[in-house]
Formats: C-alpha cells, sequence, structure tokens
C-alpha cells in the first residue's frame, strides 16, 4: 500500500495493536521492566540488544508516541523529552562540547536564545546569533572552524519571521555542519523541514502537538540524511569509541540512527530529562486531531489577522499568511497548507495601550503559553523575553509594543468580537 497522507499518520502511526491488543496507546507506568536473565539484562545494558531497562532513558509509551512524530516529519528515529528546551539543548549538546561554536538565527523563543547565549555558553559552548533575513555572505562569515550546528525556528516564536529553509540549509552543508530546526509553531502538519534540507527537527509538544495546555514535552527527529562520517573528525561523539558503552562507535552499529540513539544512551541516561509516560499518553492523543486543528486554527488566525489590518486602533500587524508580509512569498513556499493561528501585532499607544487592551480581554486568557485550543494573550517584552536586552529583542524582532495573539479554536466571530470589546476601551 501506498504511504498514508499526513493527516492518516496523524491517527494511525506509530502504534499499530496486534490480535488482542489495546486499541488505544497503553500507559506504561513502570520505572522498570522485568528480564529473564542477567545476560539478556548485560546485552540491554551493553546496547547489544533493542529493549527497555529503565524509564530515564526509554519507555514504550514515549517510543510509540515519538514514532508517529517522526512518521508525520518523515524521519528515521526521533524521542520524546521532558520539554521543548530539553529537545533543543539536547540536539545541540549531542554534537558540540566545550570549546565548540553554533550558528543561532536571532529570531528565536527568548528560552532558547537565554539557553544558548547564557546557559551553554558557561558550558563553554559559544554562539554567534545572525538575523534569518540575512544575506548568504552574512550568514556564511558567522562560521568558524569549530562550529557543530546552525539553529532555527521555522516560524519565530513570537516575531513569525519565516525561515528560509533551504538558505539555512545549503550554508549548513557548505560548512560541514546539520541544520537544526524548531519546528514548532507550523507542525509537520503545515511544514516538513526535511523535504527543503533539515537535518534535525525540534519541537515543543506542550504547544500544537499537545494542543491542550495539559502537558510539558518536547521530542527530536533526525532525518537520518546527514552524512556523520564525511564529517569525521567534527562529530567525536558519534564516529569514534564511546568509553561509556565498551567503544561502541554510534555511526557503525546504528547507522541512520546514530544521533538519536546516542542522545538516549548517553545524554538522556546522564541527564534524564525524560517525558513521563503520562503526558507521553496525553500527547499522543492530541497528535491524532492535530491536522484538523491546524486547518481550524489557521482559519481563524488568518480571519483575525485581515480584521486587525483594517483596524485603524491597529498600528501594525505581522501574520506570514497575509498577502502584506514580507514573508508571505517564503511562507507560501514552505507552508503552502498555512502557516500557524499565532499573530503578532502592536495596538497604538505603545506598551500602556496593550496593557489596558490585555486587561479588558474576556474570551481570550492572559498566559504564558501559546497555540493550545483556547485563545490567549501574552506580552513578550515584559514576560517571556523580559531577560533581553532592548538590542537583543530588536535583533530577534520584538519591539516593546508587540502583542502575541495565540488563536484558538472557537467561533472566529467570537474571537474577533472580544478583540474589538478589548480595544473599545484603550
Amino acid at each position: 500500500m501506498k504511504e498514508y497522507k499526513t493527516d492518516t499518520k496523524c491517527v494511525q502511526s506509530g502504534y499499530s495493536p496486534k490480535n488482542g491488543e489495546p486499541r488505544i496507546l497503553p500507559i506504561y507506568q513502570s520505572t522498570t521492566f522485568k528480564y529473564e536473565s542477567s545476560e539478556q539484562m548485560g546485552n540491554l545494558f551493553d546496547l547489544k540488544e533493542p529493549g527497555y531497562f529503565y524509564t530515564r532513558l526509554q519507555n514504550p509509551t514515549n517510543d510509540m508516541a515519538a514514532a508517529r512524530i517522526c512518521a508525520l516529519e518523515g524521519g528515521t528515529a526521533a524521542m520524546l523529552t521532558s520539554s521543548g528546551q530539553a529537545a533543543n539543548f539536547f540536539s545541540l549538546f549531542n554534537i558540540a562540547k566545550a570549546g565548540d561554536h553554533i550558528v543561532s538565527s536571532s529570531a528565536i523563543y527568548g528560552g532558547t536564545f537565554n539557553l544558548l547565549s547564557v546557559t551553554m555558553k558557561k558550558m563553554g559552548i559559544e554562539t554567534t546569533f545572525v538575523h534569518p533575513d540575512c544575506s548568504p555572505d552574512e550568514l556564511r562569515s558567522a562560521f568558524r572552524p569549530n562550529t557543530k550546528a546552525l539553529f532555527a525556528e521555522t516560524i519565530a516564536n513570537p516575531a513569525l519571521t519565516v525561515l528560509d529553509i533551504e538558505k539555512f540549509a545549503g550554508i549548513a552543508h557548505e560548512n560541514g555542519v546539520p541544520l537544526v530546526v524548531d519546528n514548532t509553531f507550523p507542525t509537520p502538519i503545515n511544514c516538513r523541514p526535511f523535504e527543503f534540507g533539515a537535518d534535525i527537527v525540534t519541537h515543543s509538544t506542550t504547544k500544537y502537538m499537545d494542543g491542550h495546555a495539559a502537558t510539558v514535552g518536547g521530542a527530536i527527529v533526525d532525518s537520518g540524511n546527514f552524512d556523520w562520517e564525511a564529517y569525521a573528525d567534527k562529530f567525536p561523539g558519534l564516529t569514534t569509541p564511546d568509553d561509556s558503552y565498551h567503544g561502541i562507535v554510534y555511526t557503525e552499529k546504528f547507522g541512520k540512527a546514530a544521533f538519536i540513539t546516542k542522545a538516549t544512551s548517553q545524554i538522556m541516561r546522564d541527564l534524564g530529562s525524560i517525558q513521563s509516560p503520562q503526558n507521553a499518553f496525553l500527547l499522543n492523543l492530541g497528535l491524532e486531531t492535530l491536522a484538523v486543528r491546524m486547518q481550524r486554527h489557521c482559519e481563524n488566525a488568518l480571519y483575525i489577522a485581515k480584521a486587525l489590518e483594517k483596524d485603524e486602533r491597529i498600528s501594525w500587524v505581522e501574520y506570514p499568511g497575509l498577502e502584506s508580509s514580507k514573508y508571505y512569498d517564503l511562507a507560501k513556499k514552505y507552508m503552502p497548507g498555512g502557516t500557524c493561528g499565532v499573530i503578532s501585532f502592536g495596538v497604538r499607544g505603545g506598551r500602556n495601550a496593550a496593557t489596558v487592551f490585555m486587561d479588558s480581554l474576556k474570551l481570550a486568557a492572559i498566559v504564558t503559553h501559546v497555540a493550545d485550543v483556547r485563545t490567549c494573550v501574552l506580552h513578550p517584552a515584559s514576560t517571556t523575553h523580559r531577560q533581553l536586552s532592548d538590542e537583543q529583542m530588536k535583533e530577534g524582532g520584538i519591539s516593546p509594543d508587540l502583542i502575541r495573539l495565540s488563536v484558538g479554536i472557537e467561533n472566529k466571530e467570537d474571537i474577533l468580537e472580544d478583540i474589538k470589546q478589548a480595544l473599545d476601551n484603550v
């Protein structure tokens, strides 16, 4: 049978019950797993046999939910983490060590910016930030001999810049490093970065994939396309013996699954940022309706964005689905079926007016969240990005008056009516 379409994969991939087995993915709520002999356990710890021995590393519920995400992205292997932050950290720390360097888009989520610019810097890993709209030569100039990865977001949170994936992938590969892309906002329903040259994709599954603000989680998916052996000197962690597993060479033993195997058996083993089986179960339920929900999110967001664009009380609107957006052409190229449900805009009157507007909303809630079924709103400059300097926020496309509106799946006319009555109070 030919490969299923993406919306069918949301429902059918990852878990295939056999005769008499549960129709719904079970929750394997166990820290440990029983084996008949010491030899079997030893083989697991030596990575000689597949299997489960401790949920800090792997769990069947997690792996089957990860397999569904892997199928949606068109990847080779995937793993779940405890959060999107953990997914981004693991994806980079799996190939970079003290003394190494990363190039990153400056238009990324504030927490990820801090991870790269502060925490990983303390670990000896430096990052150079470039604007996603930079010229190819500007991007090339950011690379160093010790650069190990190029990182970006497909749609930046909250600036909503759209990444030119092919440009970033081409220059990453010129320099012998993978392109790591956070695909949280469009999800694989609207964008499949591997088809345009990205090598590794991360997600905050907390957002649209869960879809109900019920669980925190993350995911990493490897395309299996980056040739680590071709740049063996750059990536010794993958291409030379791992003494903690009796000299296993991941690329030799696991082939296209080398990256995820190392991240699971080494990084997850030591840092333990595993997603709980309960969360993975709820995530898997969310994935089943992802395609349906994304269609509604995008439909509602475009309706609201067009209305805001015509409202004189709004100073500016950014939504990649608007023809007036500078990212409209890129969005059509990489996300022809829609972008996401998030809109950024400014209210005339600046920060004070933005505060009055948000405090006047009745349907939309002020929360530190984005991308679930309920409409919510946030002022990034005073919350998620408040640790950034004015210059850093400017580089990331975040103005002091920027309001991030995450449009839910409620009736679009009700959402717009709520916005209008709140604007009446400004």
